[in-house]
């Protein structure tokens, strides 16, 4: 009778269905950035914390392109510098036209640093040599296209002044490595795999703004904040590189439901060392940088979990 009665436990417990899980889909950045190892570890917590949720991270051609998939909903949250998500949401620059006012924050991770890379025996030596050279300018619809021409424009450059090649961080790692550009442009998080790895076989210089650049730049931009890339980041760059800097941005939509956002933000914030062994740059993922870096409104799931916290939410924040 017992064994009767075991064996139809059994058999229950594999008639039972198992609990249905909603899927997330995370849009990031090519692999060669901070985007897609950050976004891995974020889809790692959730699936851990985040009872009834099952999180991937999808590999995109970063911020421009993933405000559009949270905008038509094929991405659930997103990644994306601060100046861009700040121009989807209210239709200027990039978005002139279509402005995605269902653009929502759970929160600011880190900054982006501008950084400028050639060969050591390049004679680029500064942006204004910049002109008649191969440029790599960043992955279409990325970030980093968006902080250069940003850049570039508030000091007289025009992309019409040399020849503009829009690649991918690998990708430009690469051609910079082959010979095929001179100078290429990142916008990410320092370190960063694909300029670690160019290092390791080149000898390369990061190219410095002068007060006077970054002040331009500033000024034409005011999300973006002067930042300096420490010495020794990457072999043979012994002297700290004055740059420009710009946070990251998660984002949702406004539709995603509340709770759901809620058990994320918590889970995120919560176990943000899991996170930190991921990337270093999560070591910037505070609630205090949230309140100071944020660009767009809050979305209401995440605006209950920093109440919860005591967190003092800036007004521009809960529009």
């Amino acid at each position: 009778m017992k064994l009767l009665k075991s064996i139809a436990f059994a058999a229950a417990l594999i008639a039972t269905p198992a609990l249905a899980q909603t899927q997330l889909s995370i849009a990031t950045g090519g692999t060669g950035g901070v985007y897609y190892p950050m976004g891995g570890g974020l889809a790692e917590i959730i699936n851990k914390h985040v009872e009834g949720y099952n999180a991937t991270a999808e590999v995109t051609g970063a911020s421009v392109e993933n405000m559009g998939l949270i905008a038509t909903g094929d991405a659930d949250l997103a990644i994306g510098l601060a100046d861009t998500v700040q121009q989807a949401y209210s239709g200027t620059g990039r978005f002139d036209g279509q402005q995605l006012p269902m653009i929502r924050a759970i929160g600011s991770l880190y900054a982006n640093m501008v950084q400028i890379v050639t060969l050591a025996d390049s004679d680029v030596k500064s942006i204004e040599d910049i002109p008649g050279k191969r440029v790599s300018v960043g992955a279409p619809g990325s970030g980093t296209e968006v902080n250069t021409k940003t850049l570039l424009d508030a000091n007289g450059i025009s992309f019409d002044d040399f020849t503009v090649e829009r690649l991918n961080f690998n990708e430009t790692a690469d051609a910079l490595n082959n010979g095929d550009i001179d100078v290429g442009f990142w916008s990410v998080g320092a370190p960063t795999s694909s300029i670690l790895n160019l290092a390791t076989t080149n000898d390369i210089r990061m190219i410095p703004l002068t007060q006077a650049q970054i002040d331009a730049a500033v000024g034409q931009d005011s999300v973006m904040a002067p930042l300096a890339l420490p010495a020794g980041v990457y072999n043979n760059v012994s002297e700290e590189t004055p740059t420009i800097g710009v946070p990251n941005v998660l984002v949702v939509s406004s539709e995603m439901d509340e709770d759901a956002v809620y058990e994320i933000t918590k889970a995120m914030y919560e176990n943000i060392k899991e996170l930190q062994a991921v990337h270093p740059a999560a070591n910037e993922t505070t609630v205090a940088f949230t309140m100071a870096a944020t660009p767009v409104p809050l979305h209401p799931g995440a605006i209950r979990y920093f109440e919860e916290i005591g967190a003092e939410i800036p007004a521009k924040l809960r529009q």
